[in-house]
């Protein structure tokens, strides 16, 4: 069977990525294991225009946001399930002069369409939030497990369930076969299962371990809490607390020290006791060096693609960035040098 594009990995940049190469008119095919896609399962599904201990507009989010929910509304349409959640974010100042700052980030055009209502007093009694906060609006959280159960019925015989095995694959005639398939060109969506490919090891992968518990706690705002960790509620009183960040011990387990780390970050937030811990879970992020995407073509292997190393970010950079990858893909219009993966051809 001759297609267009073999895609690998169907955590949510290739499902996103599949999805607008389809809607484009092109033959596809995914492969994917049941039950893999670790990092974008346990995710905690945020998007949020303000990030990162210095309280700053994430990058690039005048261009990425505008895209994120009529991207995943559309699928929520296609699909006919539900997976977004909008939702302003909270998030406590820590001193007066953070206070200070944001007052006049109130007065900045540039941050407009994120300020929903800045606060000088604490906004709840359960709250650790003496400065009070900044809300912040355009902002939610994706069920990413959703939408890859709903997209999983969606691409019905696209979607081959079995584990990727890149000795299978060959090259003939300017197509690139693996088992009973012929493609046009391959594209590794596969997050960390990248960093094993003999075309991208070559790449400065910088794989991030988190860690993410779900709790039972009293006080169920309607908003998600985000300063130190994010606290979403899930509903009957369960929260998603997280996460954590370590580039050093990247084994799959749980562990104590991120389960007392995350608690200990809980308790300076929220002035209730945890009734019960639910789960624990882990992944590890398929984060890069410099922290930016990694898209584009191999730069010697003919029809041989990448878009990859989203992080902790993807749920606000895949809209984008899938657009953006399909154009190239399809009309051969330039990505983005900053995540372009000819940045670190010099270094092969």
């Amino acid at each position: 069977m001759e297609i267009d594009f073999l895609l690998i990995g169907h955590g949510l940049a290739g499902t996103a990525l599949a999805y607008r190469l389809k809607q484009a008119g092109k033959k596809i095919r995914i492969i994917d294991e049941a039950g893999a896609n670790t990092s974008s399962r346990i995710a905690a599904g945020l998007f949020n225009p303000v990030t990162g201990r210095k309280m700053v507009k994430t990058w690039k989010a005048d261009y990425l946001f505008p895209l994120i929910k009529p991207f995943y509304r559309e699928l929520e349409r296609v699909t006919g399930s539900q997976f977004l959640t909008e939702k302003a974010i909270y998030r406590p100042f820590l001193t007066f002069e953070e206070q200070n700052e944001w007052m006049g980030h109130s007065a900045d055009p540039g941050f407009e369409a994120y300020l929903e209502q800045i606060y000088s007093t604490s906004q709840s009694e359960f709250l650790k939030d003496p400065y009070g906060g900044v809300m912040l609006r355009n902002s939610g959280w994706l069920n990413i497990n959703n939408l890859l159960d709903a997209m999983t019925t969606y691409f019905k015989e696209e979607l081959i369930l079995e584990k990727f095995d890149e000795g299978l694959l060959s090259q003939k005639d300017e197509l690139w076969e693996y088992r009973d398939l012929r493609a046009k060109a391959i594209i590794y969506c596969n997050g960390t299962g990248a960093m094993n490919s003999k075309f991208f090891n070559f790449l400065p992968f910088a794989p991030v371990k988190g860690e993410i518990l779900e709790l039972k706690q009293e006080f169920t705002p309607d908003y998600v809490v985000n300063r130190g960790v994010f606290r979403v509620h899930l509903g009957d009183k369960v929260h998603r607390v997280g996460s954590t960040y370590t580039k050093h011990d990247l084994d799959i387990g749980a562990t104590d020290a991120a389960k007392i780390e995350i608690l200990g970050r809980l308790t300076d937030l929220v002035r209730l006791p945890v009734e019960e811990i639910v789960s624990h879970k882990t992944g590890i992020r398929p984060a890069t060096r410099d922290r930016k995407p990694f898209l584009g073509k191999h730069p010697t292997e003919v029809g041989v693609y990448l878009f990859n190393g989203f992080g902790a970010k993807g749920v606000s950079l895949i809209p984008y960035f899938s657009e953006q990858m399909v154009t190239y893909l399809i009309n051969d219009k330039a990505i983005d040098t900053e995540v372009d993966i000819a940045r670190y051809f010099n270094y092969i």
